[in-house]
């Protein structure tokens, strides 16, 4: 790649799970690298990796890191974006954030690119990637939103654990064993690490995600709510959500109700619909037992929608089952999507 086409990009969060993804998908997708910096806690600053067959050194994440950077994707926990998110703008970068840390910033786009990419152009150096949940949903009910309008939202999830992180898969792995060669073990990540209790996630459902707010709903399932209304611009769009973790080790499935505007609505329109929208594949085909898994949407970009069909009662309402690697398109690739999309829109320097 010649030296004028290339951005100098940024991944903090190098060794986690998504800073991993984000930087294969950077490679996957050809995006445009001139020079390519990776960064993480001190802790594991100087391992050394190989990224397509160079190999780079890591190095701590501090503000200086972000000299002459133009394009930063943040993925190392929210305190570590709070602290440095501004010094990387401040050094004239572009920071794509996969935390909850600015989400809900009135002055920071929250952007799926097939949704809202329009919402890029009134960036203020930085940008919120959503929560890996609400980004597949929202992919697939917007086109819908579209055509027929939108009115109501009822989600339930059944998430996998790598939404935990790493050690996460390797508790539910260590578990699944024990379980199976009849030994003892204790429960220590799941469901949210720094919360009192702590439950075995193998041969089990937890319906708990994130941490209890006031209303007795989990955090996880307040960002669906808010963050589906602020990704569509849509206030006055109702949410609920209930999330669950299922010992799955990658990809999110969902049960999705939605009640749209439009009279006189066949599920054959809205599967029509859906068949040739962006980032959506479509899989619905019950005679032939054809509909998304998890285990078939690992390592895969898009969003996969299936089991289209009208509420029995409610003539506007239907339900569909959305399923995607929440890794890539619910973290990482959704990040290169955003970069992807400043390059194109003029945005980045």
């Amino acid at each position: 790649m010649s030296e004028h086409n290339g951005f100098h990009v940024a991944v903090v969060g190098a060794t986690g799970a998504v800073g991993q993804q984000m930087i294969q998908t950077l490679i996957k997708e050809n995006f445009p690298i001139k020079e390519l910096t990776l960064l993480s806690s001190a802790r594991s600053a100087g391992k050394r990796v190989n990224v397509n067959g160079q190999e780079y050194t890591i190095h701590e994440a501090k503000p200086e890191s972000f000299e002459g950077v133009e394009i930063a994707l943040f993925s190392a926990g929210g305190s570590v974006s709070k602290e440095l998110a501004h010094e990387a703008v401040k050094r004239g970068a572009i920071v794509v954030d996969n935390t909850s840390a600015f989400r809900m910033d009135e002055d920071k786009p929250l952007v799926v690119p097939e949704v809202n990419e329009a919402d890029l152009l009134h960036h203020n150096g930085i940008i919120a990637n959503p929560n890996c949940s609400t980004i597949q949903m929202v992919v697939a009910l917007e086109p819908v939103r579209q055509k027929y309008g939108l009115k109501k939202v009822i989600v339930s999830t059944y998430q996998a654990v790598s939404g935990a992180g790493s050690a996460a898969v390797e508790e539910l792995l260590e578990q699944t064993k024990s379980i199976l060669n009849k030994e003892t073990f204790e429960p220590k990540l799941l469901p949210v690490k720094s919360d009192k209790n702590h439950y075995q996630i193998a041969f089990n459902a937890i319906p708990q995600i994130d941490m209890f707010q006031e209303n007795g709903y989990t955090f996880e399932e307040m960002k669906m709510i808010n963050e589906t209304k602020k990704i569509m611009n849509m206030p006055e769009l109702q949410v609920s959500a209930t999330c669950v973790r299922l010992p799955v080790a990658v990809g999110h499935s969902e049960s999705v109700y939605f009640e749209i505007e439009a009279e006189d609505v066949s599920a054959n329109d809205i599967k029509a619909l859906l068949k040739d929208a962006p980032g959506i594949i479509l899989q619905d085909d019950p005679e032939n037992q054809v509909y998304p898994m998890p285990a078939n949407c690992v390592g895969k970009n898009d969003v996969f929608v299936g089991r289209i069909r009208k509420d029995i009662d409610e003539d506007r309402g239907f339900h569909m089952w959305v399923v995607s690697d929440n890794l890539l398109k619910g973290a990482a690739w959704n990040s290169v999507q955003i970069a992807q999309s400043l390059v194109k829109l003029g945005l980045v320097k």
